[in-house]
């Protein structure tokens, strides 16, 4: 891999606006976080009971220049030894995208460096470089989140195939809205798995969607709609709800077929290492439970802490540092892709 230039180390200030966190981080070669800064906008949209798009791209104009600039303090370093910038320009919402590449394209002009866009989704991927510093391509990445469920082989540093990817509702969607039909508050995916551990995952059976056979796709969007129907019915019956249950046996149901999927295409790839990546590999039945499977089958099993699981600055440098080492450079006329999709 031949870098852009010769030196010893490379910082990476890196920007992250794509949906309601406002983050900036610096790294060093990638892999070693000097600062991670995270703003978050959970309390204020979670009287909405979501993410609203315009008021997340307001918070985002407010705070990102207060974010660099703790990003650097926390660093120690002055913006004049960054080496070049890293920023997220999709997917995500489209306001919240050109906050982020606004200040990053500034900062790259006034300062005379690079330009390095990011794709989010592989972000998440890169967050398990952080983690480990050992870990090396290829793997199979399992990537859970609110707007993304994606199986990808990891052939290298930036080279992925999409093995599988959800067909309507992302598994962080599904958790958000399930939580909304119980009365839960946002986000819904955290409280669905506390209340899990509370209920009985076999109270209730929820079906398993495979789709077609052979398929590694995922669909939600039916089983979201089966637990709907199973709280109408109760409800026109007078019947009680066990929410603790129903969030067992719909948590059971999700984390059954991304276990199964992804197991299968561990094997069809034959790779030895299975990662898992994005805001819902914070869940804790999912973890465990491909813990427990990739143990039986011989595969090692990697994750990232819980700060990297979440949206955050960190990720976006560490696959900055390697599309810069590649020589992938944006210019001045990056603009924010709401629909990007992984390797485009």
């Amino acid at each position: 891999m031949k870098s852009p230039k010769n030196k010893e180390y490379y910082l990476t200030l890196s920007i992250e606006t794509s949906c309601d966190e406002t983050s900036a981080a610096v790294l060093k070669n990638g892999r070693e976080v000097l600062s991670n800064i995270v703003s978050t906008q959970i309390d204020i949209h979670k009287k909405f009971g979501g993410v609203v798009p315009e008021v997340a791209s307001r918070k985002h104009v407010e705070n990102i220049d207060i974010v660099i600039e703790e990003a650097l303090s926390g660093a120690k370093i002055n913006l004049k030894e960054i080496d070049h910038i890293g920023v997220t320009y999709g997917p995500g919402l489209v306001g919240a995208l050109l906050v982020g590449i606004s200040s990053a394209k500034a900062m790259a002009y006034a300062l005379d460096i690079p330009l390095v866009g990011v794709n989010h989704i592989e972000g998440h991927i890169c967050a398990n470089y952080i983690e480990d510093k050992n870990l090396k391509p290829p793997f199979l990445c399992l990537v859970v989140s609110g707007g993304h469920t994606h199986l990808v082989h990891v052939k290298d540093y930036g080279i992925y195939d999409i093995l599988g990817q959800t067909r309507d509702d992302a598994v962080g969607e599904a958790f958000d809205k399930v939580a909304r039909a119980l009365g839960l508050s946002y986000p819904g995916g955290p409280v669905i798995d506390m209340l899990s551990k509370k209920g009985n995952k076999a109270a209730i059976h929820f079906p398993r969607i495979y789709l077609d056979e052979g398929s590694l796709d995922f669909s939600f969007s039916g089983l979201k709609s089966s637990v709907l129907n199973y709280l109408n019915s109760q409800r026109q019956k007078e019947l009680p709800i066990k929410v603790e249950d129903v969030a067992a046996s719909f948590q059971e149901a999700v984390i059954k077929v991304l276990v199964d999927k992804t197991i299968k295409a561990a094997k069809q790839t034959k790779v030895d290492t299975i990662v898992l990546a994005g805001g819902v590999a914070a869940n804790s039945g999912l973890r465990e439970a491909l813990l427990q499977e990739t143990k039986k089958e011989k595969f090692h099993f990697k994750y990232p802490s819980l700060k990297l699981c979440t949206d955050n600055a960190a990720m976006i440098g560490c696959a900055a540092f390697y599309n810069y080492q590649q020589g992938k450079i944006s210019d001045l006329y990056l603009n924010a892709v709401p629909n990007l999709k992984l390797g485009k």
